[in-house]
């Protein structure tokens, strides 16, 4: 199952990882003291809400939070010890599931999403 999803993910991600980076606009708290954190990676102190996980969210930020991850791999095990890991990571479970050959259903996609709405920011 993993091997369709990862040989669809090479395909569809490689038009992904050419796109550059937005640029990042730091208009709405440009009088604010960043002194601690100069690179403005920190900006959810600046009272930002984090983001609510979803069937959107990039499968790499899914992996990263221990809840959301457990709520993935209830359905689909072993996504991110995959060896193609690395290419399909940045997309979402709903991007990658038109390139799984029907591996993804829409019933394991109803479950991860219900498990992740469920867990708190």
């Amino acid at each position: 199952m993993i091997r369709y999803l990862a040989a669809a993910a090479v395909l569809a991600a490689g038009p992904a990882f050419a796109q550059a980076a937005p640029a990042q606009d730091h208009s709405m708290h440009a009088g604010m003291d960043h002194s601690a954190h100069a690179d403005h990676s920190a900006h959810a102190a600046h009272g930002t809400a984090a983001a609510k996980l979803s069937l959107d969210t990039p499968i790499e930020a899914l992996m990263a939070n221990p809840k959301a991850k457990a709520a993935v791999e209830a359905s689909l095990p072993g996504v991110d010890a995959h060896p193609a890991y690395g290419q399909f990571k940045a997309m979402s479970l709903k991007q990658v599931q038109p390139f799984s050959n029907g591996m993804i259903t829409d019933e394991m996609l109803a479950k991860i999403e219900a498990a992740l709405t469920a867990i708190e920011g």
